[in-house]
């Protein structure tokens, strides 16, 4: 072989795993950088040198490794000196500003001190100072007692952050505060009082109905209604009130053949609140048909009886004839009636509408001719007889809402009387009825009393002496039979 001739290239194969791997990638790379950029050494001013990355024949080099060596140990002297005069004093000295070496240009090093430690994170909760068991800390003049106001203030605000999580107690990052245990006491005894009361709100707005809303029992109730059939499905709300929901639902097939549920029907929810029933009691303590039972039952049960006592109260109606809706089902607190009204919409009241000059006339004569049914013939005073309580459907009034009506020998029955004959002139006197008759004179129409007064003062008193009449002949002879004087009537007895 001629060594000048050309030598023999041999192409070295490889395989396509060397082709795509990422370190022959890197390698081809920086051959291309060092050939189009040539290393320049420079004096090194950036990072921190060490002997690891830094070539140590240079006198440069050695130099500035040696200088910074002294450095840390000079920073090590400075830290040890801080350490021994600061000691357990509160105040502190700190030799930060003489440092040679800062942490951002120096080797990490398990004695360095890193910056963040050498400065207040107002993100951190400061741990108040604890005394040691004997109760102070310090000798002479500097006796710190746990009883020190500062000790005792940076607690509490510690201590606040074991309040309920809904009592917001403020932000205090930053700011080094002290509650003083008065201020401490009264805002644990708010937080306390607070956390009760959400807890009984809760537990309220579980057990009782709330406006166009019902409480889970009722809503099972309501659900039972649709599952056994007799309710074929709930549309909505068509009406609240103080004391009740009123919901409209498509009737059903009966479980009887006697029974027909109508088309429509109107689902009254007697709210379980107690709150609108303070006042209502009078209503129902009162009247000998639920005397008895009501001073045996607790104030929930009461309710219950509310809605039994409209139900009996619409029954009497509708035997007697008086258009009112028709019972369908009482459940508890829920009772079930015909709708009056038509596709979902509901009659509108007589407050509402606007009638003309006959039909206004033809309401009145027919509100007189059903409060004189409902007073004789039923032995009932509505007690909440107004143009709200009345509805307009078919050309024809309907009187709704009668679970407040009582009997005329109720010890405030003729009271009631004579309010709902007020309201009910003084409605139509405005509707410009001429025939509608004064409160005195209707009452007198309705009850067949033949009081004379002058006024309505002396009416009341002659009414107030009638029922007391009435109350002692009850108590004195224990029948429950109506000793009012009327003008060929017979006597009103109770049930």
């Amino acid at each position: 072989q001629c060594p000048w001739g050309a030598p023999n290239t041999t192409s070295i194969s490889c395989s396509l795993a060397d082709v795509m791997s990422e370190q022959l990638a890197k390698e081809l790379q920086l051959e291309e950088e060092n050939a189009a950029f040539p290393e320049v050494v420079a004096v090194a001013e950036g990072p921190f040198i060490t002997g690891e990355n830094v070539d140590t024949s240079s006198d440069l080099m050695l130099a500035q490794m040696l200088q910074m060596e002294f450095d840390r140990e000079y920073d090590a002297q400075l830290r040890r000196e801080e350490k021994k005069i600061n000691g357990d004093s509160k105040v502190s000295i700190s030799f930060e500003n003489y440092r040679k070496v800062h942490p951002y240009d120096s080797d990490s090093s398990e004695d360095e001190v890193d910056w963040q430690d050498t400065r207040h994170d107002p993100y951190r909760a400061d741990k108040p100072t604890t005394t040691p068991r004997k109760g102070f800390i310090g000798k002479g003049k500097d006796i710190t007692t746990k009883h020190d106001e500062v000790v005792c203030g940076r607690k509490n605000t510690a201590r606040m952050e074991n309040f309920a999580p809904e009592f917001h107690v403020g932000d205090g990052i930053g700011m080094d505060l002290k509650l003083s245990n008065q201020v401490f006491n009264a805002l644990k005894q708010h937080a306390y009082s607070e956390e009760r009361r959400s807890a009984r709100l809760h537990e309220k707005k579980e057990h009782s109905t709330a406006e166009k809303a019902v409480d889970p029992k009722t809503r099972l109730l309501l659900y039972k209604m649709v599952n056994s059939g007799m309710l074929e499905t709930i549309t909505g709300c068509i009406s609240t009130g103080k004391e009740s929901v009123v919901f409209h639902a498509y009737g059903g097939k009966s479980a009887t053949e006697d029974k027909v549920i109508p088309p429509e029907c109107a689902i009254k929810v007697f709210k379980t609140t107690l709150n609108e029933f303070k006042n209502r009691d009078k209503y129902i303590k009162d009247d000998y048909r639920f005397k008895d039972r009501f001073s045996k039952l607790n104030p929930r049960k009461i309710i219950r009886m509310w809605a039994e006592k409209e139900m009996h109260n619409l029954t009497r109606m509708q035997n007697a004839g008086i258009l009112c809706p028709q019972v369908v089902i009482l459940k508890k607190h829920v009772l079930v009636m015909s709708f009056i009204g038509q596709d979902q919409v509901p009659a509108p009241k007589l407050k509402d509408v606007t009638l003309s000059s006959e039909d206004m006339k033809k309401a009145y004569y027919q509100v007189l001719n059903m409060m004189q049914q409902l007073y004789k013939e039923c032995n009932l005073v509505h007690a909440d007889l107004s143009e709200y309580n009345m509805l307009w459907h078919d050309g024809k009034v309907w009187l709704i809402d009668v679970s407040q009506s009582v009997e005329p020998t109720h010890p405030h029955g003729l009271e009631f009387l004579f309010r709902d004959c007020k309201n009910v002139s003084q409605f139509f006197q405005k509707a410009g009825v001429a025939e509608a008759l004064n409160e005195r004179e209707l009452f007198n129409a309705v009850s067949g009393f033949n009081i004379t007064a002058d006024n309505e003062v002396d009416f009341q008193a002659e009414i107030e002496a009638l029922e007391k009449m009435n109350e002692d002949h009850v108590q004195n002879h224990g029948k429950k039979l109506s000793v009012f004087s009327s003008d060929g009537d017979p006597p009103i007895y109770d049930e």
